[in-house]
């Protein structure tokens, strides 16, 4: 016979502690009870339905849901349920999804010039064409397309090596580029590298010594060969990407960033010593042409074009 509490009447699981402490036997509530039964019948089901359990190299993948969406090569995929799948699906169907590739149709029908005009176009462009560019272009050349001077060129000046047109901005993007300037170090002495570099310096307006600039000048356009892509009058060559040095914008040698004149001649020095050598990837093979249309629009907007 169950014992039970003198005091209550409560039954007891006849455990005493210092002669009075003892221990009820009360019951679960019956409605805490189908509550606690009631959560496993919902894992169990939850378990069914969705993906759960690693069963070997596999998992319980689920019954009666399926997801229908496209890959990115364009192919349609039909998978059990799972949150990727969603998310695929959504980016591609959701009420976003839908807004966006309206966007992008308009967008594609649109002229540069249109696109520029038109005030949502120019809203859509600034905020997915800043996604791609921070996407493929940032991690060279930097948030908000500032560069990086020496390697990577600055968007936002007005300088563009092969072209700024937005024709030429576009195929630049889906063709790439290789940029080369052979070094000079074994073709020019120093004192030849030291007189070609204060020319260099005295075409942007930067301080220079007047006698070495003169015969820096007849190197540019005889031994140094230089003319033959910067032109006669230094002032760059689209079809080489080769800089305008008339413009005070310093693509390679860091000039600007230099604190005295004699930093500066050092600085463009190297550049005609060591050369330069560098490629833009193409990105024709992983943007599509609506893709590069915005990413366009959004670089143009990033300099006073």
């Amino acid at each position: 016979m169950a014992e039970k509490d003198p005091i209550t009447g409560a039954e007891t699981t006849g455990h005493v502690w210092d002669d009075t402490l003892q221990e009820f036997n009360n019951p679960l509530p019956r409605w805490w009870l189908w509550a606690f039964y009631g959560t496993i019948i919902f894992a169990l089901i939850y378990w069914t339905i969705y993906p759960s359990w690693p069963i070997g190299k596999s998992y319980l993948k689920g019954i009666g849901n399926t997801i229908t969406y496209k890959t990115d090569a364009g192919e349609e995929v039909t998978t059990h349920w799972n949150t990727r799948a969603l998310l695929q699906y959504e980016m591609q169907n959701g009420e976003a999804a839908v807004a966006q590739k309206a966007e992008l149709k308009k967008i594609d029908a649109a002229s540069y010039e249109e696109i520029a005009k038109d005030a949502d176009m120019q809203a859509f462009v600034q905020s997915f064409g800043k996604g791609i560019f921070g996407d493929y272009c940032a991690a060279c050349h930097r948030t908000g397309g500032v560069g990086v001077i020496g390697s990577y060129p600055n968007l936002t000046d007005d300088a563009w090596l092969w072209g700024g047109e937005a024709t030429d901005i576009e195929n630049t993007i889906k063709n790439g580029h290789i940029g080369n300037m052979p070094a000079h170090k074994g073709v020019l002495s120093e004192t030849e590298i030291t007189e070609l570099g204060n020319y260099v310096l005295s075409l942007s307006k930067e301080p220079s010594d007047a006698a070495l600039a003169r015969k820096g000048k007849a190197l540019f356009e005889g031994k140094g060969s230089c003319f033959a892509c910067h032109t006669k009058k230094a002032t760059g060559m689209k079809a080489l990407g080769s800089a305008n040095l008339t413009d005070q914008i310093w693509t390679i040698a860091d000039v600007k960033g230099q604190k005295s004149a004699e930093a500066e001649l050092t600085a463009v020095k190297s550049v005609i010593s060591n050369g330069v050598k560098r490629q833009m990837p193409a990105w024709k093979s992983r943007l599509d042409e609506t893709q590069i249309k915005v990413l366009v629009a959004y670089i143009r907007s990033l300099s006073s074009k």
